[in-house]
């Protein structure tokens, strides 16, 4: 299988404190990996290292086998690989639907008008927005704003989708509806890395389960050796609170 992403021994220290510790992991083509655990156990910090929002304090993060926190690497590039979905939407507020998918492809990948709009107006169809394409943000429920997030980060046509509890601001009623677009998305084949508290997602829907706790990888499987089997005392412990 062909390792679309590889970290090797990540650390992030934010002062003296160490949220990240040791962090080695990898991200397969095609392949959709959710990341669980408690509030505070470094699940967002890792995804934030990935895309480099976060400077990690040491260790590598190699694409497509080249380390991107090498001082050559054109770290502006490596961006555009990677689709960002946000806990809370992070939409244009000043464009519409139609306009926040188009931006970025303009400005970043050069396209043009017509071509953005194109390729835009197709994921908002995968997305089920493609009748809100004239609507401002405001005018947008929660669900909707998340599903024309996602449709703008896969405008960039990515290599990976990075979602950083794409639900975790919505009402429980709203919830359904951006999974539902996220399950269909893992049917197509594309790379996903999922940092959820969902927990039936990650069980019914991911090829790998990553469990993490106080900034280190504890457990990492199939859904159904950390579901149903997990060796991990702590692991254990998680899935108890959580599911029940």
């Amino acid at each position: 299988m062909e390792k679309i992403i590889e970290i090797k021994h990540l650390n992030k220290s934010f002062g003296a404190h160490e949220v990240l510790k040791d962090i080695n992991f990898h991200v397969n083509k095609g392949e959709v990996v959710s990341i669980i655990g408690s509030s505070g156990s470094g699940k967002s910090t890792m995804l934030r290292c990935i895309n480099l929002l976060e400077k990690p304090s040491g260790g590598e993060i190699l694409y497509k086998g080249e380390n991107i926190l090498d001082e050559s690497h054109n770290i502006y590039n490596y961006r555009t690989k990677l689709g960002m979905v946000f806990q809370q939407f992070n939409l244009f507020n000043n464009h519409n639907a139609l306009s926040n998918c188009t931006v970025s492809q303009i400005k970043v990948l050069k396209r043009s008008q017509e071509e953005a709009e194109a390729v835009a107006m197709k994921y908002l169809k995968v997305v089920g927005m493609d009748q809100y394409i004239n609507a401002m943000p405001r005018q947008l429920s929660g669900g909707q704003k998340q599903r024309v997030a996602i449709a703008r980060a896969l405008s960039m046509e990515p290599d990976v989708m990075l979602f950083d509890e794409p639900t975790s601001a919505l009402d429980p009623e709203m919830v359904g509806e951006v999974l539902a677009v996220m399950k269909d998305l893992a049917k197509t084949g594309l790379t996903m890395l999922v940092v959820t508290h969902e927990m039936e997602f990650a069980r019914d829907v991911s090829d790998r389960v990553v469990f993490m706790d106080k900034g280190v990888i504890a457990e990492e499987g199939p859904p159904e050796q950390i579901f149903n089997n997990p060796k991990e005392e702590r692991t254990k412990e998680f899935l108890r609170r959580i599911l029940d």
